[in-house]
């Protein structure tokens, strides 16, 4: 399983690809054929009422099928955080489906 990750509008740090690759490195233990994960961690354009708002995005490829979830948050580390729940239910459906 091989995990890509970019950024937009902001720095990837060390500290995030930490992050990213602790969090999403353990998807393959709920779905063993998992083929690649594509994250996308960013800053979307800040708002002057709510301050920076961060998302992060997960792109899982399974056999036939590509299960996407998007979460934004107030900290990257959060939406990380959130992102990863919201896949792994992704993943769970999957496996009930097929």
């Amino acid at each position: 399983m091989k995990i890509n990750l970019k950024s937009t509008n902001m720095e990837l740090t060390g500290q995030i690809k930490l992050h990213v690759n602790s969090k999403l490195g353990g998807l393959d233990k709920y779905f063993n054929n998992i083929q690649q994960i594509d994250v996308e961690v960013g800053k979307t354009k800040a708002n002057q009422n709510k301050g920076n708002i961060f998302f992060c995005e997960v792109n899982v490829s399974v056999p036939k099928k590509l299960l996407r979830f998007r979460k934004e948050y107030s900290d990257v580390m959060k939406a990380v955080n959130e992102a990863k729940k919201g896949i792994q239910n992704e993943i769970m459906k999957y496996k009930e489906r097929g």
